[in-house]
């Protein structure tokens, strides 16, 4: 058990670890993307031969984003645009982004730019609920960190009745052996004796399950409504819809 708990949780930090968000001088960028060499750049700069964002370039130390546009003579040699979607993840559905037998998140895009996609913070296959995906790895970064202290909303039922025991202990914190931590203060609201709406602020891995795992009581259904500002709301399952710009103001704001 320990053993297969290490490697899912070596799986999902390497996949972190691989969406970096690259940049690079405007003169390295030029070679690596056009048959120029590195010292043509300033002349390239001189002649305004070359746009950036739609305007000349200014020094050969312009740093090139993977959303910054650059043009060479009229000829585009980068333009992507982020992407920032929610999609209402159904239940059976793998939160990965290939998976040799199960359908996975990506599957149920419908987006031009599918293949870019990655997630974050992922849901297992038998919870529901709000999923986002960006291809910005430099937001899912800042949004996942445990600094930014996000809030993640869930609706969970469970197999024994709850009392205000769970409440206070949930709000102390639950300790976790195997790795040696406690939880950070969660807020529970029961809601009737098997339900009840979680609010955490991290994520550890089946944190809900293994919270509720603390007093032997099985969770038997856990159905994500928020993650901080961007709620499911009427969101249809399988569906997916761009974040709106207020829920990416409120999020930069973290």
């Amino acid at each position: 058990m320990y053993l297969a708990y290490n490697a899912r949780m070596s799986a999902t930090d390497t996949s972190k670890r691989s969406r970096k968000q690259s940049t690079t001088r405007l003169d390295r960028f030029i070679r690596q993307h056009s048959d120029h060499a590195i010292s043509d750049t300033r002349l390239l700069i001189a002649q305004k031969r070359i746009l950036v964002d739609g305007q000349a370039a200014q020094s050969i130390q312009q740093t090139i984003t993977e959303f910054t546009e650059v043009t060479l003579d009229d000829r585009v040699l980068q333009r992507r645009k982020p992407v920032y979607l929610a999609f209402h993840k159904p239940l059976g559905i793998v939160s990965a982004t290939k998976d040799d037998n199960h359908r996975t998140v990506l599957d149920c895009i419908d987006h031009p730019q599918r293949d870019e996609l990655h997630i974050v913070g992922r849901l297992d296959f038998n919870s529901t609920g709000l999923v986002l995906l960006t291809n910005d790895g430099s937001w899912s970064r800042r949004i996942s960190l445990p600094e930014s202290g996000i809030s993640k909303v869930y609706e969970v039922t469970v197999a024994e009745p709850l009392d205000d025991r769970y409440i206070t202990a949930f709000r102390e914190g639950i300790y976790f052996a195997y790795e040696d931590i406690t939880t950070r203060p969660a807020e529970l609201e029961i809601i009737d004796k098997t339900h009840a709406r979680l609010t955490l602020h991290e994520g550890k891995y089946h944190q809900v399950k293994r919270m509720f795992g603390a007093f032997q009581n099985e969770v038997l259904t856990l159905h994500r409504i928020s993650v901080g500002p961007v709620e499911l709301g009427t969101l249809k399952a399988g569906n997916s819809r761009n974040l709106t710009e207020s829920e990416l103001s409120l999020l930069a704001r973290v």
